[in-house]
């Protein structure tokens, strides 16, 4: 594997990982578990919103609508692992 090849699966697995704390804040949030006017909730629900909410929109695009159900996340990190498989099989 690449110092490239590495990197980039590094930036995935990592990406993968704020999108599963994204959701997870999002539902003890919607459940009122935990408060978002916390200012350290709102700083890393911002953070978080910032960088996996432009991509979540485009998956939301292409997807049908299910009601109340949200799968983006579900997709996108289908995505993610399909693209981490694809490093490490292919040695980028």
């Amino acid at each position: 594997m690449s110092i490239f090849g590495f990197f980039a699966y590094e930036l995935l697995r990592i990406y993968g990982f704020f999108v599963i704390i994204y959701v997870i804040l999002n539902i003890l949030i919607s459940f009122n578990v935990i408060n978002n006017s916390n200012k350290f909730i709102y700083i890393v629900m911002d953070f978080l919103f910032k960088i996996t909410e432009p991509i979540l929109n485009n998956i939301r695009r292409i997807l049908p609508s299910f009601g109340y159900i949200d799968i983006a996340p579900l997709i996108l990190l289908i995505i993610i692992e399909t693209l981490k498989y694809g490093i490490i099989r292919y040695s980028i």
